[in-house]
């Protein structure tokens, strides 16, 4: 058996990220050219593992893991010291 044969596909981690993470809308209306009575949000069954994606968070949470943030009065970062991920809400499904 060849070394090719031995070793498993696995996509980018981009790809898998982007799998993972469902993305707001474009616009509050919904996606250009829908219904206008449509119903908002994912149109799909959740995957496992699967969340919303927030523009409010930090892009890579590793490099910024373990700072506070610097403007006077700014939220706190909730961030779990012992873990690197985080299990996303229940309660928006």
């Amino acid at each position: 058996m060849s070394d090719q044969d031995e070793n498993k596909y696995s996509d980018f981690s981009n790809v898998e990220t982007a799998r993972r993470f469902v993305l707001p809308e474009d616009f509050p209306e919904g996606p250009y050219g829908s219904p206008i009575v449509r119903k908002l949000g994912k149109s799909t069954p959740w995957k496992e593992d699967q969340r919303y994606y927030s523009a409010f968070n930090y892009e890579n949470k590793s490099l910024h893991e373990g700072i506070e943030r610097k403007f006077p009065g700014a939220h706190p970062t909730h961030d779990d010291p012992e873990r690197s991920t985080q299990d996303p809400y229940t309660d928006v499904r």
